[in-house]
Order: structure tokens, then C-alpha cells, then sequence
């Protein structure tokens, strides 16, 4: 196979997939890296979408092995921001003109907290709404696997977009990582559910699990295809120790490297498959490499989300360790974001919700 006649498709077979992630030789991946990049500037634009992330609690009824909030681990403190401080670190958002803000948190079914991520979401497009967002600020929601109902109430109240990582396609790579209870077939049937319902539909994996083959990888891209998925968010895998994946340290760390160019192929092949699509340079990457996120933009990735979680609990919210930026405010994050952004050639989108295209 010639590398710029499979560069150049539109579609993409499986082993056209694999061929392009198992790339190694420098030119080769260059040649990768700017397909990716000259597709997202064609299609997209050079604009980079600001979505900010509000870490609202670390409460989590999940046991996921690889996750250092899962219910399990007793050496984490639990922390809940109030309703007050969520709603006014969106608006702050929208203050800013970031357009978009995720809010995020452990996964409960309950109803005390199906209640208030309505009231939350509610008040949030309420007292968001502008001149310059008519429609208020566009708002993504990460809250894990619920029920159809629940998704529907979270859509009502004025959440379009909703990420639901599925981490793995394989099931024995999914039935590796997270206890019986929890399966694939579930995670699938939640993600056709948001799209019935009319979610921007986001999804993605963690890159660089113990015992994922490029094969795998190369199934994973073709199921985001498969599921016409609006926005990715996958990076790297990185090992937190008071979970039961501690046990892999070594072996990740002896593949650091390799495990952190996978995650930039990851973006890139993501890129030419999906095209349109919005793919966050996410901060594992940075937490691999200082540059990592500029990195990951030029590979193909056009959305960054900023912290707003607060300093004083953002340690709290760790689901790997080494994360960076727990220490900047949000004016701190989004001044270094900026500049980082500036540095690749790519400007900040300002008051622009920034969805895929039809």
C-alpha cells in the first residue's frame, strides 16, 4: 500500500486504519500529521473551541478499574460544589465568550441528583442568554450511563451535547477494566439512545491500555464512524496508583512514549475518517508532554477544554495522577490556553458553540 493513496480516500477500510496508526518512520507521520491538519483547516476552519469544565463532584457510585474517583478508593476525599458556585462558573464561561461549558462528575442514577442537574442545566441556559448567545451557552453534559428518561429530562431542561466515553470496543478489553456490572453492550445501547433523543453525541478510549493492539484501535475509529459520533475525546492512558490497574505502572511507563504518538496517530486517522468532526486535544496529553495539547492541535484537533473547577477541590477530581493545571484560577488557565492556541498558528472561537456541521 502506498501511504499518500490511502492519505488521499474519503472512506477508510479497517486495515487502511491500522496501516495509517502502525506509521513509525518520522517522514511517514508527518505526512499523516498534515493530511490531518490540511483536512480540519479545509472543513473547519483555524479555530479552536473553548469548552469549560466544571468538575462539579467526585461522588461515584462506579468501581471502574483505571479510575482514581471509583467508588472504591477510600483515600479520596468527596467533594459536591453547590448549585450556586456550577451556575456561576458557566456563566463566568459565557462572560468570557467561550460559547461552551462541560459539566462533568462522578456517575449517580439517583434522583436527588437527576433533580439538580435539571435545575442546574435549567438556570444555566436561563441566565446565560445574551446579545451575544441568543440562545444561551452551549452546554455539554458527563455524567455517565443513565436511563432514557433521564437523558430526555437532561435534553428538556437544555443540554444538547452529551460525552460518553466508551474506552474500548473490544469486550475483553471492556470486561478487563471495569467490574462485571458494568458492560459494553450497555454503554453501546446509552449512546444510540443520545442520538435518538438528538444529542450532539460525543464519545472516545483510552489509548495505550495494557494489551490493545492497533487492530483494536482501528475498531474503535471505525465505531465513531459507525455511530456518526459528533465529538471525540480520547488521549492517553495514564496509570493512577489507588486503583486496581496500579499494577501496570511499569508497563505503561515503559511505553510512554510509544503510548503518547499513538495518542496523536489516534487524532489524526480520527480526522480523515470522520472529517467534520470536533476532537479535543485533551489535558492527559499535556500531562504526558508540555506540549502535548499544542501537539494534539496539530494533529488534527480543534477543541480544548479550559478548567473552571475550583483550586481548592480540582485534586480531588483525578481519574489519573500527574494531571496538570491544578493549581491556575480560570483566568489563569484560559490566559495559558490562549497563548498555547496562538502558538500553532490557531485562534480562540468566541461565542460560537462550535457543533459539528450537518
Amino acid at each position: 500500500m502506498k501511504l499518500n493513496d490511502i492519505l488521499n480516500k474519503k472512506e477508510f477500510t479497517k486495515d487502511d486504519i491500522a496501516f495509517l496508526l502502525s506509521l513509525e518512520n518520522v517522514d511517514d507521520v508527518e505526512s499523516l500529521r498534515a493530511k490531518a491538519e490540511d483536512l480540519l483547516l479545509t472543513l473547519r476552519g483555524n479555530k479552536v473551541y473553548f469548552r469549560g469544565l466544571v468538575e462539579f463532584s467526585n461522588i461515584c457510585t462506579s468501581d471502574c478499574y483505571y479510575c482514581g474517583i471509583r467508588k472504591s478508593n477510600t483515600a479520596v476525599e468527596r467533594y459536591q460544589l453547590s448549585k450556586e458556585q456550577i451556575v456561576d462558573a458557566a456563566l463566568w464561561c459565557a462572560g468570557q465568550g467561550y460559547g461552551s461549558v462541560v459539566l462533568q462528575s462522578g456517575e449517580r442514577t439517583d434522583c436527588a441528583f437527576v433533580d439538580s442537574v435539571v435545575e442546574i442545566v435549567r438556570e444555566i441556559k436561563r441566565r446565560s442568554v445574551s446579545n451575544a448567545l441568543p440562545d444561551g451557552i452551549g452546554i455539554t453534559l458527563c455524567v455517565g450511563e443513565q436511563t432514557e428518561e433521564t437523558y430526555r429530562r437532561f435534553y428538556d431542561a437544555g443540554a444538547h451535547r452529551y460525552l460518553l466515553r466508551i474506552e474500548s470496543t473490544s469486550p475483553e478489553i471492556f470486561s478487563r477494566i471495569h467490574p462485571e456490572k458494568q458492560s459494553l453492550g450497555n454503554r453501546i445501547n446509552c449512546l444510540k439512545m443520545l442520538k435518538k433523543i438528538g444529542y450532539k453525541t460525543g464519545t472516545g478510549v483510552m489509548i495505550g491500555i495494557p494489551g490493545q493492539t492497533v487492530q483494536d484501535l482501528a475498531k474503535d475509529i471505525l465505531f465513531f464512524k459507525e455511530l456518526d459520533t459528533d465529538m471525540i475525546g480520547m488521549g492517553p492512558y495514564i496509570v493512577h496508583r489507588q486503583t486496581p490497574m496500579a499494577s501496570y505502572e511499569n508497563d505503561v511507563l515503559a511505553r510512554y512514549d510509544d503510548i503518547f504518538r499513538m495518542s496523536l496517530k489516534m487524532i489524526a486517522v480520527t480526522r480523515l475518517v470522520l472529517r467534520n468532526v470536533n476532537i479535543a486535544a485533551t489535558t492527559a496529553l499535556q500531562s504526558m508532554k508540555p506540549d502535548g495539547r499544542e501537539q494534539g492541535l496539530t494533529f488534527g484537533a480543534n477543541v480544548i477544554m479550559p478548567q473552571l473547577t475550583p483550586t481548592d477541590v480540582r485534586k480531588n477530581y483525578l481519574l489519573y495522577e500527574k494531571k496538570t493545571c491544578l493549581d491556575e484560577n480560570a483566568e489563569q488557565c484560559r490566559s495559558c490556553l490562549t497563548g498555547r492556541i496562538g502558538s500553532v498558528g490557531r485562534v480562540v472561537a468566541v461565542n460560537e458553540w462550535g457543533d459539528r456541521p450537518l
